[in-house]
């Protein structure tokens, strides 16, 4: 039972820390853009702050959990973020905005290199887990829109900022209760060094080769999500005036793509075991680079599809380049690995807000939709260069 509820609470802070990150998307698209008399675009510029501390402070975080407890940083996790959102909530001018956005963003930097640290070392059954776990994230991405929304039209955006931040916090409260043991009497952490090994200089360049496009499609790929995720509650405001009106509807329909999308997870790890990543990869990159570029023009209904279709293939892709790190390396390399490929996610994910900004002020949506099938032809392109099979997992040379 405490296993269960420990995981539970897991996912939990997976599904808080996506959605933290997002109210403010819903928040400059529905409300503030009105209240502060201020552009659209102009207000993304105070949230990239925000996004640049989730994927810096990735590294630190997880050498913190490391060197002290990561039961406590998951108990810091919970109860700063909480905090940091509910501070955000009183705001009075953007600067002030743009700060606690900062600090929700560098509570936030915790959990992916922690919390999923946790999950991957302490049960058996790691790939069904990572599976939930991603769910539980992408519908904290989901929620973001929809709860919002709802806030706006009954109580107004301060309370989509205080009442997550006290829930948080409270859950913070239960799991360090929970975890007492574990955070008062932290285990030794044993180092175990892998034997050197020198690899043939034809695997050397593949190892090389495949790294390079993981990170070159990491990069790209979080750019393409991060445009959609945040972008679509104001790109659902411009376009679906035909069938919803309030924020509550539009935040209803931003959470069932999301949803949605977010099982495109689901089917991806279904047939990663099956076809290999190359195949899924290519697949996933294809869709995006078709639906991209038909989005632009279309309304309502037609909006709507060809959302659900580029956002299934978004979320679905998610989770190939963590497969592949994990068949490229072993041991604590893979963890390093992991780290680096946070920063690079995340920090991509801040630089995608200045694009929406800047394409979204000259040119409109039609346009970054067009950018988009653009950076999804890169990641098509990078891809079709992937070896049919991966080399197996080597421990990398002290």
């Amino acid at each position: 039972m405490r296993e269960r509820l420990h995981f539970l609470l897991l996912n939990i802070g997976h599904f808080l820390d996506h959605l933290f990150t997002l109210i403010f998307a819903t928040v400059a698209a529905l409300a503030l853009y009105r209240e502060w008399g201020l552009g659209y675009a102009d207000l993304l510029k105070y949230a990239t702050p925000g996004f640049f501390a989730f994927g810096v402070f990735a590294l630190p975080a997880g050498w913190l959990a490391d060197n002290w407890s990561r039961e406590d940083m998951m108990s810091t996790f919970f109860i700063g973020i909480g905090l940091a959102s509910i501070v955000t909530a009183f705001a009075r001018t953007p600067l002030e905005l743009a700060l606690g956005l900062f600090v929700v963003g560098v509570f936030a930097a915790i959990y992916h290199p922690v919390g999923l640290a946790i999950v991957v070392e302490k049960w058996k059954n790691t790939g069904m887990r990572i599976a939930v776990n991603g769910v539980w994230g992408n519908l904290g991405v989901a929620s973001a829109a929809l709860i919002t929304g709802y806030f706006i039209d009954h109580g107004g955006w301060r309370m989509a900022f205080i009442l997550p931040g006290v829930i948080s916090i409270l859950i913070g409260i239960a799991y360090t209760g929970l975890m007492w043991r574990e955070i008062v009497q932290p285990k030794a952490k044993a180092k175990v060094k892998a034997a050197a090994r020198v690899l043939p200089a034809d695997v050397k360049a593949l190892l090389f080769r495949v790294s390079m496009i993981v990170f070159l499609t990491t990069a790209v790929s979080s750019i393409v999500f991060q445009s959609t995720t945040f972008a679509l509650p104001k790109v659902f405001d411009e376009r679906l005036g035909g069938i919803s009106v309030s924020a509550t509807a539009l935040g209803g329909l931003a959470f069932f793509v999301f949803a949605l999308g977010s099982m495109g997870q689901l089917v991806v790890g279904h047939f990663l075991d099956r076809l290999g990543p190359r195949t899924v990869f290519i697949a996933a990159a294809s869709m995006q680079v078709v639906f991209f570029a038909i989005m632009p023009g279309l309304s309502n209904w037609a909006a709507l599809a060809c959302a659900m279709a580029f956002m299934l293939a978004a979320f679905g892709q998610i989770p190939i380049n963590d497969y592949m790190i994990g068949r490229l390396a072993e041991g604590e390399w893979r963890a390093r690995i992991y780290g680096v490929r946070y920063v690079v996610s995340f920090t991509a994910l801040a630089a995608a807000l200045p694009l929406i900004a800047f394409v979204y002020e000259n040119w409109g949506f039609d346009a970054l939709f067009r950018v988009l099938a653009v950076s999804a032809a890169v990641i098509l392109g990078a891809v079709l260069m992937l070896p049919q099979r991966l080399p197996r997992a080597q421990p990398v040379p002290a």
